[in-house]
């Protein structure tokens, strides 16, 4: 089905703040669920191969096995057989932690077949982070893969009285295989019993927020708000995900997070075969084996991959510096030329010399297939995205949350402008607030929270989503993210100052790893950086400061000089009474270890400020 998605797009500006909405392409059966479209889809095509396992740790001979669309729906149905001989019912509340693997997919779908609702829970949480989960959703079973998310989850339960009743199942092979085993004497007819229970309205998922400004709040995510959200989003973005005789994802990204789980359930009733790795330090390796042909990253990533670029450039001598460098300039031209409609016939010429002999290699990086790219779960760099688009890796950004479960607008060939999240998925409505603050209603929104407090905060009686976003929509109907509500600061002069562009700018520097901007009731905007010490290493050692550590960094002269270009470009942005007049560099870096980091990468910024008061005094003391 093609629809005319550029006259299907309504703005409308009344009385009040504009509102934007594209209609459905699909609707589905309300009586159905999730799993009646991955048995229509995949028993379509049975001989499809939905999934490739890896079947070797060794990086460098990759191999993998191939799971067609029958052999996954027949230990699906196995598997959830056993989850109902082992008593779990419709309904019930079961909670999965572990690394992104074949075998999350595997017990997703079983759960969901046998009736149950998934809890995902990060493979890094701490032992309170998981009693919070256990408690708050009331699972009563917990699937657990890895020796250190096994101990933990152990320490949540002896450390929680009320927890003492939770059964810890191994989520592995041959956990797998002792679950089939155990249904066997489950009949097909119970197993449908349990699979139809489900319909539309129900909760598939609870996905607990990131944290970031408060205890996580449990999200129900409906079967409607994946098995329309994959009929409606999939033909929207199929230039990106479908453009390719097999299409092939790298799904490295935790699944505990909506985004992943979401593309993955996409990607199998869409075509999109899909390869699983949790070994992010050699992602990269396993990309050039497995050849993606589109990814699904977070800014990070890219910001990992271009410093690795930068790296290259500097490391390199005569005409490869020169040629190096001079290539990531025109990429980032080029992308703002094609994006203007002005492309200069000489700037045409070069971005192709370097295609053959610079980009091309850089694409390598990621296999080789990709042309295309999806950005999502926090702000991408605008300058970075030309610089990756220049450079034949096409970055697409979206815009989602947890509630959103994940894709609510995301740029697609058709329609796109760097720097905004794009237009509105088929389904979706949004509008302003008087506060300037995103609202959103449509197909992808939760149906709300486990708490009702929560959900008398977030949601209203219209079925609209106050997002805590601050944004602005274009008269073509883009979206720009401009910060947070609750992270706006007014300085002691009055000044509102939105901190996400200047972080955003200045975290692109290669050795900064989180950048904390500050001044609420000061006299001035300062940053607080946390530096990437593996990125500093090699940046100190080109610079002949091999061993430079942490705590010489912070008063190195080379340092803070890097460190400033960065911070002057973020300034160039704003007025000076929002800019940014002073940095103090941490003495230690932020992570998920320290607390002061989601594993998606979102920085707590509370926390930050809060466990760095000298920091904060030395700034403006």
């Amino acid at each position: 089905m093609t629809v005319d998605l550029v006259a299907a797009i309504f703005i409308t500006q009344k009385a009040g703040p504009v509102h934007v909405s594209a209609p459905y392409l699909t609707r589905l059966d309300p009586q159905t669920n999730l799993t009646d479209l991955v048995i229509e889809r995949l028993g379509a095509d049975p001989a499809r191969v939905v999934y490739a396992v890896q079947t070797t740790d060794d990086v460098d001979n990759l191999t993998w096995r191939e799971v067609t669309a029958f052999d996954f729906l027949d230990q699906v149905r196995q598997v959830a057989k056993g989850l109902i001989a082992t008593g779990v019912q419709p309904g019930e509340m079961v909670a999965v932690m572990s690394a992104t693997s074949y075998h999350w997919a595997v017990i997703d779908q079983a759960l969901w077949f046998a009736g149950a609702v998934s809890v995902p829970i990060y493979e890094t949480s701490s032992p309170s982070q998981i009693a919070h989960i256990l408690t708050d959703s009331g699972a009563g079973r917990i699937f657990i893969a890895g020796t250190t998310p096994a101990r933990a989850v152990d320490r949540a339960i002896q450390t929680h009285e009320s927890l003492g009743h939770i059964e810890r199942h191994k989520l592995s092979e041959a956990g797998l295989d002792q679950l089939a085993k155990a249904g066997a004497g489950i009949s097909d007819d119970a197993l449908e019993a349990a699979r139809s229970v489900a319909t539309m309205d129900s909760t598939a998922t609870v996905v607990y927020t990131s944290g970031t400004t408060g205890p996580p709040k449990g999200a129900r995510i409906s079967h409607r708000n994946l098995a329309e959200g994959a009929v409606n989003i999939v033909p929207w973005a199929h230039e990106i995900v479908l453009n390719h005789p097999t299409p092939r994802l790298l799904m490295f990204l935790p699944l505990a997070h909506i985004l992943a789980r979401a593309v993955q359930y996409f990607a199998l009733v869409a075509g999109i075969q899909v390869a699983h790795t949790s070994d992010t330090a050699n992602v990269t390796t396993v990309m050039r084996a497995y050849k993606p042909t589109w990814l699904l990253v977070v800014p990070r990533v890219l910001e990992k991959a271009f410093t690795a670029v930068l790296a290259q450039a500097e490391d390199a001598t005569g005409l490869r510096k020169s040629l190096l460098t001079d290539a990531i300039t025109v990429a980032e031209q080029w992308s703002r030329a094609r994006a203007a409609g002005q492309m200069p016939i000489g700037l045409r010429i070069k971005h192709a010399f370097y295609d053959r002999v610079v980009y091309s290699k850089i694409r390598e990086v990621f296999g080789g297939e990709a042309k295309s790219a999806i950005s999502g779960a926090s702000a991408l760099n605008e300058k970075l995205a030309h610089q990756f688009t220049g450079m034949g890796l096409a970055i697409f950004e979206g815009y989602g949350l947890t509630e959103s479960t994940a894709p609510a607008s995301v740029n697609v060939p058709e329609h796109i402008r760097l720097g905004s999240v794009g237009k509105l998925v088929p389904g979706m409505e949004a509008k302003l607030s008087e506060t300037g603050e995103l609202l959103l209603r449509g197909v992808v929104i939760s149906p709300g929270y486990l708490s009702e407090t929560a959900n008398a905060d977030s949601f209203d009686d219209d079925g609209w989503f106050a997002t805590g976003d601050l944004a602005e929509i274009d008269d073509d109907g883009f979206i720009s993210i401009t910060g947070r509500s609750k992270d706006l600061l007014v300085t002691a002069g009055g000044k509102n100052v939105s901190p996400a562009p200047l972080e955003e700018v200045i975290s692109s520097c290669p050795i900064v790893g989180h950048a904390v901007v500050v001044g609420e009731n000061k006299p001035f905007v300062g940053a607080l950086i946390s530096l990437d010490t593996e990125q500093l290493a090699q940046w100190a050692a080109r610079r002949g400061k091999v061993g430079l550590t942490l705590d010489q960094a912070r008063t190195d002269a080379d340092v803070q000089a890097e460190i400033q270009s960065y911070v002057d470009l973020a300034n160039q942005s704003v007025s000076q009474a929002e800019s940014v007049r002073k940095v103090v560099i941490l003495p230690t870096e932020l992570s998920q270890d320290t607390g002061h980091v989601t594993p998606a990468e979102k920085l707590r910024r509370a926390s930050v400020i809060k466990d760095f008061d000298g920091a904060m005094a030395e700034l403006y003391g």
